[in-house]
């Protein structure tokens, strides 16, 4: 029980670390994003002032559209017996949601168009997009690379 006691704080300040970690990348990650979307828009400094505040208000509204869409889903899942009144209930709320997330794309657009010219704003956007893409494969390689690693490393700790 005094181990215990004594591990507790190791523990808790492990996780915070790893915690801190995370945010951290998670501020690296939106880092790269504003310079990649700079660089490859052409964005000036007062367009990207003016840009990315309305970008990130937008993406919030989403993200908390999707993770209010994420909890439905996880209470229903988290019940072993799910009717079909409940998988019906489970479609309509995620075609609710890109209908909601259309709409914002939509209420946005005139808001995007009074900071950046339509080549701009273009720009911004599908750079936006190639990013992701590169980070997802970025990380979709990293995490292969990882599994492989690890796989190599018990194939080699094993004993013939």
């Amino acid at each position: 029980m005094l181990l215990f006691a004594l591990l507790l704080p190791i523990n808790f300040f492990s996780i915070s670390a790893q915690n801190q970690n995370r945010r951290m990348n998670i501020e690296e990650f939106e880092k790269r994003k504003v310079e990649y979307i700079k660089k490859e828009a052409g964005l000036t400094q007062a367009e990207s002032d003016k840009y990315f505040p309305l970008n990130n208000e937008l993406t919030k509204k989403k993200f908390e559209l999707r993770r209010n869409h994420r909890d439905k889903v996880q209470k229903i899942k988290d019940n072993s017996n799910i009717s079909d009144a409940e998988y019906r209930k489970l479609l309509e709320d995620d075609v609710e949601v890109r209908l909601k997330e259309a709409s914002l794309e939509k209420e946005y657009a005139t808001r995007f168009e009074k900071v950046l010219a339509p080549e701009k704003l273009y720009k911004a956007q599908q750079a936006e997009k190639d990013f992701m893409q590169r980070e997802v494969s970025n990380f979709r390689s990293a995490r292969e690379g990882n599994s492989n690693s690890n796989a190599n490393s018990n194939s080699r700790n094993r004993r013939p």
